[in-house]
């Protein structure tokens, strides 16, 4: 997208490129921009120039884009999009960026703990402004370091020596199966009793994928991989429509809605959530409310699990 480190882009060109093209009309560009038709001129002619090709061409119906316009528009608009998007970030992170508690917090485990996390946060502290990226850990580590954010729900893995990490507990991955499945009954699973039926994997580079692969070893191999999918969201959702089972961290699973959750054994596999901040940086007041309640949720939550599987 525009990104060619040997040429100036110029964007005041690609605005009044865009203008055009999408106006229909010098005429009207010049409106939108607030500029007079001779500037708008100038300026497309000033790009034209720059490329070496003509991108506009005037006609009896007003104007056409050619070849190379053609080939221009989508890569402009989304490069414009794009900075656009990078300005509002900027401008949430500068003066008034002190009035939000902005945290990471990884996919796979917001979506078992965020809502419930916010609303205590909320009750506490009913002013409270947050700002949640839910990313992967590896761009948790940066929005940390970058102090876009001021701590990051993660798991354990190895950190710059300028962030600290805090390990929180061992979140096991768990069966996944509709409710009538013939596992879904099970007090525990042994990988090896998944030899018969379709699993379904999130796409290898995650983390959670690796971690899985590592814990099986050779016996991976025995294993019927029938779907893969790029979230854990689509896993799930490929298992409600009965394509297969999948195993996943037990935290994503969310209650109540046809699926059941098994642990699985022989071996059992875990993750470590952590929270990684900054070392030797204290934490602002409601962003270590928001650490220390995060922490409390994460137990309880696998602590109520743990005992209702020995209950079972």
């Amino acid at each position: 997208m525009l990104r060619d480190a040997g040429m100036q882009i110029d964007f005041l060109g690609i605005q009044a490129f865009l203008s055009v093209a999408e106006s229909g009309s010098f005429g009207l560009a010049a409106t939108r921009l607030h500029l007079s038709q001779t500037a708008i001129s100038h300026r497309m002619r000033k790009l034209e120039e720059s490329l070496g090709v003509q991108l506009i061409v005037r006609t009896s119906r007003g104007i056409a884009l050619t070849e190379a316009g053609d080939a221009l528009l989508p890569r402009a608009r989304g490069s414009v999009l794009e900075l656009a998007a990078s300005i509002d970030a900027v401008r949430k992170h500068g003066p008034r960026a002190s009035r939000w508690v902005a945290f990471g917090c990884m996919p796979t485990l917001a979506s078992g703990i965020l809502v419930p996390l916010l609303r205590e946060a909320h009750a506490t502290h009913p002013d409270m402004q947050v700002r949640v990226f839910d990313s992967s850990p590896m761009e948790i580590i940066e929005l940390v370091q970058a102090r876009t954010a001021a701590f990051g729900l993660s798991v354990l893995q190895p950190l710059p020596d300028t962030l600290s990490v805090q390990p929180i507990a061992q979140e096991p991955f768990v069966l996944v199966c509709p409710k009538q499945h013939a596992l879904a009954a099970s007090r525990a699973v042994a990988w090896r009793e998944l030899a018969p039926h379709p699993l379904i994997r999130i796409s290898l580079p995650s983390g959670n994928s690796i971690t899985i692969e590592d814990g099986l070893g050779p016996m991976r191999e025995q294993l019927q991989w029938r779907y893969e999918a790029q979230r854990t969201s689509m896993a799930l959702e490929m298992v409600r429509g009965g394509l297969g089972v999948t195993v996943v961290p037990k935290l994503c699973v969310p209650e109540g809605d046809g699926l059941v959750a098994v642990p699985v054994v022989e071996p059992g596999i875990a993750r470590t959530l952590a929270i990684v901040s900054r070392a030797e940086e204290s934490m602002e007041p409601q962003a270590r409310f928001i650490v220390e309640a995060a922490a409390s949720l994460i137990r309880a939550r696998l602590a109520n699990g743990a005992a209702d599987e020995s209950a079972a």
